[in-house]
């Protein structure tokens, strides 16, 4: 079989801003001189997959596995040779996800746990859905990796609950202090890196400051997918941990 240029196939929708500011990441992240040196991308934005979180935390809910599988094949069958998913809380169904399909998915949490190990970091915190964290999607493959987790408590995770879905979501400002309080909880328990580990929260990112020491999973898959596509990239995106 002939060798096929890279595509990269994005399951996305979840939510559709976090989609397209991916897109947009990867496209700032390659180092290009012209529109035909960027990579390839095919998105199917699926909005109407069922929520992530609220699957995991009640299995009474609907799972959204049997579209995301959907997806991935309609992707594949397009032409994609490799997929990404701009949701961190929706890796919680790649294993079967993978087995769906002939083609691989770039693993955000493990591409993570890398750069962690590459940068020394020996506690990270977690800033995401209350999905991501009771699932223990993070704190398993770091684990494996020998990095420790520490987490909100649950005030504090509520708050970015709020912030993600009656806010980010919703289209309304954010609170940017409960965010910030979260993550000076998390140093206090000693995370020398706090990871935005929610798609939602990456946009925050974009827009605002959020200091030191944070690292953005949804910029670690947009550099993972650059690279695993043959691409150059650029040097401000060697190190995506802020400084």
């Amino acid at each position: 079989m002939e060798n096929r240029a890279p595509i990269l196939g994005i399951i996305g929708g979840l939510g559709p801003m976090a989609t397209a500011h991916f897109l947009e990441l990867t496209v700032q992240m390659t180092l290009a001189g012209s529109d035909q040196e960027h990579l390839e991308a095919i998105i199917f934005d699926r909005p109407s997959t069922p929520d992530r979180t609220a699957y995991i935390l009640d299995r009474r809910r609907p799972s959204p596995l049997p579209q995301l599988q959907q997806s991935a094949r309609q992707l594949e069958a397009l032409g994609a040779t490799c997929l990404a998913i701009p949701c961190i809380t929706a890796h919680y169904f790649l294993p079967s996800l993978t087995q769906s399909v002939g083609i691989p998915v770039v693993n955000a949490l493990e591409q993570t746990a890398r750069l962690l190990q590459k940068r020394g970091v020996h506690t990270a915190g977690i800033l995401g859905t209350s999905g991501t964290i009771q699932s223990g999607l993070l704190q398993d493959v770091l684990g494996a990796s020998h990095i420790r987790c520490v987490v909100p408590d649950d005030a504090r995770q509520q708050g970015i609950m709020s912030v993600i879905y009656d806010e980010v979501k919703a289209g309304r400002p954010p609170s940017l202090d409960k965010v910030a309080a979260a993550a000076a909880f998390l140093r206090s328990q000693g995370a020398e890196c706090n990871l935005l580990a929610c798609t939602e929260l990456s946009l925050l990112k974009k827009d605002y400051s959020l200091g030191a020491g944070i690292l953005d999973i949804l910029e670690v898959l947009a550099q993972a997918c650059v690279l695993h596509c043959g691409k150059p990239l650029r040097p401000e995106y060697q190190n995506l941990i802020t400084g």
